[in-house]
């Protein structure tokens, strides 16, 4: 009897230590818990980690604008001509491109128009009588009235409209920009290596007053 009562304690005991290393291997609720909000937390990682990443694949993919050498600044296109002819001497392709740019300010003197062309004709000749020369304008919103002159500085247009008050009439002025155009021969990203400042600077020895500027590629307008 005594071995038989030492045989199940001996039972008990492994069954005992087999129920504990069961329990053992099973997460418990609280640690269950944490595994479950560690998964998600890592979801919302690589979720947020791909927003972050689509702009910047999004900015590497815009194309930035290419850039062109611009080399010319002429007034006459036939200056700009000879210069290509000698960008294309150097291997170089070049076309030419013109830029319009506001420099000065004209004054214009005029009478508005009157109520017909006929009475503006009559003022005209009335004017013509007092030794004050104008023309007719034949088109764009001043049609019919009289144009009494253009001039390139203020005080000298002020001195003239007082000269026609004085007899008897009240001219507008009117601004106007006035546009210089200028004309550049433009060098293609994959060919400015050929025009360095070597070249550049004989360049500016041959065209005097040669002015070069990097720019977009279509910045200019073709003439």
């Amino acid at each position: 009897m005594r071995w038989l009562f030492m045989l199940l304690v001996v039972l008990n005991l492994f069954y005992y230590v087999w129920h504990l290393q069961g329990v053992a291997s099973e997460p418990r609720p609280a640690e269950y818990s944490a595994l479950k909000a560690a998964e998600k937390h890592n979801i919302q990682l690589l979720s947020e980690a791909s927003e972050r990443l689509a702009p910047a694949v999004a900015g590497a993919s815009r194309a930035e604008p290419e850039t062109c050498l611009f080399i010319g600044g002429a007034a006459q296109q036939d200056l700009a001509d000879q210069l290509r002819q000698r960008v294309l001497s150097l291997g170089a392709q070049g076309d030419i491109r013109e830029e319009s740019v506001a420099s000065d300010t004209d004054f214009w003197l005029y009478l508005p128009p009157l109520a017909s062309r006929e009475a503006s004709l009559r003022q005209l000749r009335e004017l013509q009588a007092r030794q004050i020369e104008g023309y007719l304008i034949g088109e764009g919103d001043l049609t019919n009235g009289i144009s009494l002159g253009m001039f390139a500085r203020e005080s000298v247009a002020q001195a003239a409209r007082d000269k026609i008050r004085a007899a008897g009439y009240d001219p507008a002025m009117r601004e106007l920009p006035r546009a210089r155009t200028s004309y550049w021969v433009r060098i293609l990203p994959d060919e400015r290596r050929l025009i360095g400042p070597q070249v550049l600077e004989q360049l500016s020895k041959d065209f005097p007053g040669l002015q070069h500027r990097l720019e977009a590629c279509e910045s200019l307008a073709s003439p």
